[in-house]
Formats: C-alpha cells, sequence, structure tokens
C-alpha cells in the first residue's frame, strides 16, 4: 500500500496530495471536504488539520501557561521544557529515562537500531500491516540495514504459539498497540503478556509501537506503567491520540535511551527549537489523556447504533469492525466505491450540518469493490446519542443511494 494511503485512513485523512485525481473527484476537492467538516455544527471527531493557522496558534497558546513557566529560555538542542515533556512522559510509562523525538518513524528507526546492536541479531520480528511495513518505505532496511520478519500475516497480534514456533531467529520483536490497519486491533491483557513471555523464551526483546498506546488502557484494565512495563522500549506518539503538532518519544532503560540520542542525532533529528510541538504535546496529555475512557465508551455506543442502523436499513453486506471497538477508533467497510461514500460524507457534512464519515479508501482485504473508513469519536462525539447515530446514518445512506445514481459507470 502506498504511503499516500495513511493519509487517507487516518488522522492526516485530507492531506493526500494530488489524491482527488486519481480519484476522480474533482468536484469534492480537499478544499471542499475541509470546508465540509469545519463547518459541520455535529461530528464526532474535530480533526485538528482541519484547523487554520491562526486557530491552531490560539489552541496553542490558550492554555500554555498552565502547562509550563512561559518567561523560561526556550529549549536549545533539547532541555528546558523538552526536558520537562520527557520526564512527564516517563512518570506516565514508569519507564527509567524518555528522549523526544521530531517523529516516530526517527524514534523507533533508533530503539530497533540499538536493539540490534545489543542483541547482534538485526533481524526484527512484527506484523505485516504494521508501520514500518505499511508506510515508512522500506526504512528499517534501507536506512538501518535491518531485516523485518512476520510470525503472522492473520489481522491481529500474533498469538504466543506462533511467536514460540516461528522457524526464524530475530533479535526484537515488536508490537503494534493497537494494530491499526487491522481494524485499531488488541489482544487480551493475558493474551499480550503471553506473546511476550514466548518472545523472552527466545532470548528476544520487545519494542511496543506504541503510537497510540494512550487508548489501550481500557481494553486491557491496566494502567499506563504496568502495560509498559511489559516491554523493554515503547514509542508514543504526541498528534496520534493526543491531537499534538507532532513528535514523539522512546522510552526505556536510561542506557538504551541514551544510545538512542545519538542516533537521534544521526538520524538527523537534532532539532534547534522544539516548543511548539512540545507545548502541544503537554497539552494533549493535560486534555485528552484524561478523557480517553469515556471515548472508548461512546466509540462503542457509536458502533452498535452503526451496525443496528445498517441491519435496519437493509443496506446489504456490510461490517463493523471491531465490534464492540477495542479503542475509540473502528473501521466500518461497505460495498460502494471511495468515491461515492466520500461525496456521499461530504454532501451529509454539507447539507445536514452533521458529519458521521469522513475520507473512504478501497478495503485492504476481501473482495473487490468493497471500501473502509475509520470512525474515531473524541469531545466532539459525546454529546451524540444513538438515535442521533442513527438518523445521521440514515440520511447518510439515502445520499449514498443518490451518488451512486449519478457515479460514472467504469
Amino acid at each position: 500500500m502506498a504511503d499516500t494511503n495513511e493519509q487517507a485512513r487516518g488522522e492526516t485523512a485530507d492531506e493526500t496530495p494530488g489524491a482527488d485525481g486519481a480519484r476522480g473527484a474533482d468536484d469534492f476537492s480537499r478544499s471542499r471536504r475541509i470546508a465540509a467538516w469545519q463547518r459541520a455544527e455535529r461530528t464526532l471527531w474535530r480533526a485538528q488539520m482541519d484547523r487554520s493557522i491562526g486557530e491552531q496558534l490560539a489552541a496553542l497558546t490558550a492554555d500554555a501557561d498552565t502547562l509550563t513557566d512561559l518567561g523560561q529560555p526556550v529549549d536549545i538542542y533539547g532541555g528546558g521544557v523538552v526536558a520537562e515533556l520527557e520526564q512527564r512522559i516517563a512518570e506516565l510509562l514508569g519507564k527509567e529515562a524518555v528522549a523526544f523525538f521530531p517523529t516516530g518513524t526517527m524514534a523507533q528507526q533508533a530503539a530497533l537500531r540499538s536493539w540490534a546492536g545489543r542483541t547482534g541479531n538485526p533481524t526484527v520480528a512484527l506484523h505485516p500491516l504494521a508501520h514500518p511495513e505499511m508506510y515508512e518505505r522500506d526504512a528499517l532496511s534501507v536506512v538501518s540495514g535491518l531485516r523485518t520478519v512476520h510470525p503472522t500475516s492473520e489481522p491481529r497480534l500474533p498469538t504466543a504459539d506462533e511467536i514460540r514456533e516461528f522457524e526464524e531467529p530475530f533479535g526484537t520483536l515488536m508490537l503494534e498497540l493497537p494494530l491499526r490497519d487491522a481494524g485499531f486491533v488488541l489482544p487480551t491483557w493475558e493474551e499480550l503478556e503471553a506473546v511476550v513471555a514466548a518472545a523472552r523464551e527466545r532470548d528476544a526483546v520487545v519494542h511496543f509501537d506504541g503510537a497510540r498506546l494512550w487508548e489501550c488502557a481500557t481494553h486491557f484494565g491496566r494502567e499506563l506503567p504496568e502495560i509498559a512495563a511489559l516491554a523493554d522500549s515503547v514509542y508514543v506518539s504526541f498528534y496520534k491520540t493526543l491531537g499534538g503538532i507532532s513528535g514523539a518519544a522512546l522510552a526505556g532503560s536510561a542506557s538504551l535511551i541514551e544510545e538512542a540520542r545519538a542516533w537521534r542525532h544521526r538520524y538527523g533529528g537534532q532539532l534547534f527549537q522544539q516548543f511548539p510541538a512540545v507545548l502541544a504535546a503537554l497539552s494533549g496529555l493535560a486534555r485528552e489523556l484524561p478523557q480517553l475512557p469515556s471515548y472508548v465508551a461512546q466509540a462503542r455506543m457509536v458502533a452498535g447504533a452503526l451496525a443496528e442502523g445498517l441491519a435496519e436499513a437493509g443496506a446489504g453486506w456490510f461490517r463493523v469492525h471491531p465490534e464492540p471497538p477495542h479503542t475509540h477508533q473502528f473501521q466500518v467497510w461497505l460495498p460502494y466505491p471511495p468515491d461515492v461514500l466520500t461525496q456521499a460524507s461530504v454532501r451529509l457534512a454539507e447539507e445536514t450540518g452533521t458529519a458521521l464519515f469522513r475520507m473512504w479508501v478501497p478495503a485492504g482485504a476481501g473482495p473487490p469493490g468493497i471500501s473502509c473508513t475509520e470512525v474515531t469519536v473524541t469531545e466532539a462525539g459525546l454529546g451524540w446519542t444513538a438515535a442521533d447515530v442513527r438518523a445521521a446514518l440514515g440520511e447518510f445512506l439515502k445520499r449514498v443511494t443518490e451518488q451512486e445514481r449519478v457515479a460514472p459507470n467504469p
């Protein structure tokens, strides 16, 4: 899958360069879509990339004086407010040390490259749907000289038996929690413990791709330190889930993080100043993190209402996955072309002021003609009732039928 598909499917849903022409949806250009999402009076999620520069600046400064001492000097190659954020993450995850990185791709490169040197094995076991395999242009091999293997290709994380019985040796097991492209899916807590134990039996270290680790606590019924304690290193994102500008953190032992900082410099991540991204991260921790359990509960209600509404409408084959959602994000699959569904989604927002779905893309699995979208529920969606969801779905399906009538034949 091309890199642009990440943008079409997630937080950056409308950022795909040139995607409109490829989809033949000139009448539903990026600017029109963004305008529809911005003007919608009711939505399940307000995306930070829908904001103008002015709105982003206002949001950044709104509570900045409650997050840190604004009279302190700006950070210079780290330190200052950057160090404050690193200490905050170390406390939240219960890890000895943390380093701030400009991107998660770089953070995981540094972690996995460091583990390869320490274990003497450059092979990383991970899922073929994991972020490095899907969206990073083979960076693990091209940039860091690592090799990847796949203990399973099932749309879920590997089981303990699959790890234990895998025929090839590996130095690091990387687990993406949740596995986004499989539907934001998670194992049970007992399954996760067993997988980690199986890796340890093979003398492998365990790294968590925790870009969305923040939202996993409800499903596992565990606090973040207990979850993070299972892994030797953990990466977390500040723009996924927390709504920050950018940035990531890598957490682990003091010696690992010291080495990762050296790799960060080599990879070009020793930025002169980072305080805007850091302030946005601190704001997200204060604003979003405490609300995540309520988002997950609401997402489960929304998913159930969508499934009921689709069944009652006689929509034919459909899929709400997983049901119930493991986090505050899940997938909906429908048997229509993505153009038809995206355009119906835009029209619903324009004509009713309600935004139910955003971008649709061809489903990554299943028969031809199936499209998929990701649904995210945050603070904006907490006021919805099941009746609201079903009513919006009914209006959406009406526009799907209308749009299908006018869609050009392939």
